[in-house]
């Protein structure tokens, strides 16, 4: 059985191009869902805010908020549909998007599919 850990994300929309992008132990964006840090304690959710609200006054990022989320083997799931659709691409055309690239496709089909 493998472990999972709970908490959550932050994403945003880069402003050079609208990409959902989301925010990495590095601090860095990534297009990457697998590749955000995850909070598991308020204090560090209160920190990835804080660090969004930076990189949006240096318009790098814009509309950033916190996602429930949670890591499994090393790969990201979004807690809400929306979400994964974000992270992902459609979920009706499993041909299009990040997951037609191998980037997660059962990430993105609601949960217990």
């Amino acid at each position: 059985m493998s472990a999972v850990e709970k908490g959550q994300l932050i994403t945003a929309n880069r402003l050079r191009d609208g990409i959902a992008v989301f925010l990495t132990t590095s601090g860095n964006w990534s297009e990457s869902i697998d590749e955000a840090v995850l909070a598991v304690e308020p204090e560090a959710a209160a920190a990835l805010e804080q660090r969004a609200r930076e990189d949006e006054r240096k318009t790098i990022v814009t509309g950033s908020y916190l996602v429930d989320a949670e890591r499994r083997d090393g790969r990201v799931r979004a807690a809400h549909i929306r979400e994964r659709m974000r992270a992902l691409g459609p979920t009706v055309r499993t041909d299009l998007g990040k997951q037609a690239e191998g980037k997660g496709a059962f990430f993105a089909a609601p949960e217990g599919e």
